[in-house]
């Protein structure tokens, strides 16, 4: 059923440029993780979260989320914004237990994936799905995100602003003692994204995994051989 609600036409716009990858397949992902819940987060944390998305789209790369509300959902907005392309995690196993169980938006977003493995393994299938992760002010599942892509070594963009989570993750990574060399504190949301977009291409260009499988497009995996 239609509802009766003026839509942005640069909403619904067809994306004007894709950051394609090093090897022409694929547009870099970049996921966007942060609280569902801002109101105890200070003023600015949506309009943040905002432009992040914009300089996503802008950028050419793909946003991804948690489906959710609060910073992704802004952040998917945001991409919507400049006509960019959102892609959303659902913890949910279909769109009606998504609405109607847990409560969450299908607005702003693409292409919607429902994991039906509730938020913490909703979680693990984003961050594996997405070539770099950008942290804004957040709470728990924020933080689980963030060692989920610490430990796989995904470029790692931390928004810097008014909330506190950049100074906790700040205390987190030095009591680790875990050298990351793919970690970045930025408050500028176009700097940010710029310096991740660059991180994720050279790490393809570096690794750049070709399969070619003289099978042919079968399935049984028989003769693949991995180039790199």
């Amino acid at each position: 059923m239609a509802r009766n609600k003026f839509i942005n036409p640069k909403h619904v716009a067809t994306p004007a440029n894709f950051c394609r990858l090093p090897s022409g397949y694929g547009v870099v992902k970049i996921c966007v993780s942060g609280a569902a819940e801002t109101e105890h987060r200070g003023l600015d944390v949506l309009e943040k979260a905002r432009e992040v998305g914009r300089e996503i789209a802008r950028q050419g790369a793909i946003i991804t989320t948690g489906a959710t509300t609060g910073v992704p959902f802004h952040s998917a907005m945001g991409t919507k914004d400049e006509s960019g392309f959102s892609i959303g995690f659902s913890p949910a196993s279909t769109e009606r237990e998504h609405v109607e169980t847990y409560k969450l938006p299908l607005d702003y977003m693409d292409v919607i994936v429902y994991t039906g493995f509730g938020y913490a393994g909703r979680d693990l299938l984003l961050i594996r799905s997405s070539d770099a992760v950008i942290i804004g002010c957040g709470r728990i599942g924020t933080l689980n995100e963030f060692a989920v892509a610490f430990e796989d070594r995904r470029p790692l963009g931390i928004l810097e602003g008014s909330w506190d989570t950049d100074e906790l993750l700040k205390q987190f990574i030095a009591s680790a003692h875990r050298p990351n060399s793919k970690l970045i504190f930025d408050s500028d949301p176009k700097a940010l994204v710029e310096r991740l977009i660059e991180m994720v291409m050279k790490d393809k260009q570096e690794t750049n995994l070709v399969y070619n499988n003289h099978d042919g497009f079968g399935g049984t995996g028989k003769g693949d051989e991995v180039v790199l």
